[in-house]
């Protein structure tokens, strides 16, 4: 049987799953439970048409699609833009991001729903951020004429060799691609070895990300309430089969007996209070982001329990810890902190920064870790000695400055395959 027949019929059943899902998810995080028609191919109110259509699944693939799409307005200006996203986190960033965008969930990958998609919009083009592969949609982009790319793309080794046993599958969909525009050439060919052709090494669009002013005034109401104290910041920590990377750094952090306040701020929401809860458990005193108060100077651990304010959490630390890399999901964003002229350390696991971790370590610019005791010892360094410190902090520039220029590289090489595209349908038409 056709690979993609068997596919598509999978998706029969499986909008009965997924619905069980979302509403387990929506025991947690109730933004789960809203806006099901967009994802199940429900026709969408007032549909933008035309648009620059970009898709990010996520957080942090919404940010880094905003340095790529301000490349993109500068060349398709008349364009309306089009956001598309899979997670409530991704679409609220998407909101506060692209005011004047229109922002809604990318329907699931069953061909109705695609085809009801693309027949409301009529996007120009897509562009599919990072690791976006989706059959159905990259099929019916190509047979509806509409030029597809994927940019900022990245592969871990880890789901090249997933994507490889369903070879048949992604293949074929791989060489619909209009462009490939990879982080590295270990990820350009990573995807090349599973179908993507017409691959080009840009770069990562992350680093051409700069604090918004809204985020250094924040920065500034955050040392207001902090007061003179030292700050280390642990950012986007995770939970992965039943171990708490918050859960860790508070452990390891119980011998410290100076002033520096600890801030953690976990990736999810629903994780909030659960960091809360676990402090207190460990016998600290805890304050969160989001009373509203002043922080104490007894207060030993603020919870950050607020989305969207990254930058102004690293612009007042004076140590950042990079999560999702002491458990194996691979690492968050580790530009960020970076960008920001902070110490930065990261755990084992980066997966999904190889590329950029393994640049700032020869840099010079951050330091990785084995384990939560590691990183304790090496944070307390820092703090006990602001020199050792201020090396990192001095690399840091450096290192972001050499990397940028990546959503400059990728806006002309899609506007000039765009135009290709327009131009090969003129003379057809």
């Amino acid at each position: 049987m056709n690979v993609l027949r068997l596919y598509n019929l999978l998706w029969h059943i499986a909008p009965l799953f997924i619905r069980r899902y979302l509403r387990k998810r929506g025991e947690k995080s109730p933004a789960y439970l809203e806006h099901w028609g967009e994802r199940f191919g429900r026709p969408f109110d007032h549909p933008v048409q035309h648009p620059v259509w970009i898709h990010a699944v996520s957080v942090g693939e919404t940010r880094a699609a905003e340095p790529l799409a301000a490349a993109l307005r500068s060349r398709f200006p008349t364009r309306p833009l089009l956001l598309t996203q899979m997670t409530p986190t991704g679409r609220a960033a998407a909101e506060e991001l692209f005011p004047d965008a229109q922002c809604r969930y990318l329907p699931y990958d069953k061909p109705e729903y695609i085809r009801q998609f693309l027949a409301e919009h009529k996007p120009a083009f897509g562009i599919l951020m990072e690791t976006e592969i989706w059959p159905n949609l990259m099929n019916e982009c190509a047979a509806a004429g509409v030029p597809l790319f994927l940019a900022n793309a990245r592969l871990s080794e880890k789901s090249q060799n997933g994507y490889l046993k369903v070879r048949a599958l992604v293949e074929p969909q791989m060489q619909t691609l209009s462009g490939c525009y990879a982080q590295s050439a270990a990820d350009a060919e990573r995807l090349h070895l599973i179908g993507a052709s017409n691959v080009h090494v840009c770069g990562n669009t992350k680093y051409d990300i700069t604090p918004p002013e809204a985020m250094r005034a924040l920065a500034a109401a955050f040392t207001e309430r902090i007061g003179a104290r030292d700050v280390v910041v642990c950012a986007s920590t995770r939970e992965y089969k039943g171990e708490d990377e918050a859960e860790l750094l508070l452990e390891a952090w119980k011998p410290y007996r100076g002033d520096a306040l600890l801030v953690i701020v976990p990736r999810h929401p629903e994780r909030f209070q659960t960091a809360y809860d676990t402090a207190v458990r460990m016998g600290y005193r805890v304050q969160k982001r989001s009373d509203g108060k002043m922080v104490s100077p007894e207060t030993q651990v603020w919870i950050g329990d607020s989305m969207g304010e990254m930058f102004a959490y690293y612009m007042v630390a004076d140590a950042a810890f990079v999560g999702g890399s002491l458990v194996d999901t691979g690492c968050q964003n580790i530009i960020e902190p970076i960008a920001c002229g902070i110490p930065t350390v990261f755990g084992h696991s980066v997966y999904n920064f190889a590329d950029a971790c393994r640049n700032a370590l020869e840099c010079g610019a951050a330091k990785q870790v084995r384990n939560a005791q590691e990183w304790y010892a090496t944070v307390s360094q820092w703090l006990a000695e602001p020199e050792k410190r201020g090396s990192y902090a001095a690399n840091a520039e450096a290192f972001v400055v050499r990397h940028r220029g990546a959503s400059r590289r990728m806006a002309e090489k899609i506007y000039e395959a765009v135009e290709k595209h327009q131009a090969a349908q003129a003379r057809l038409g």
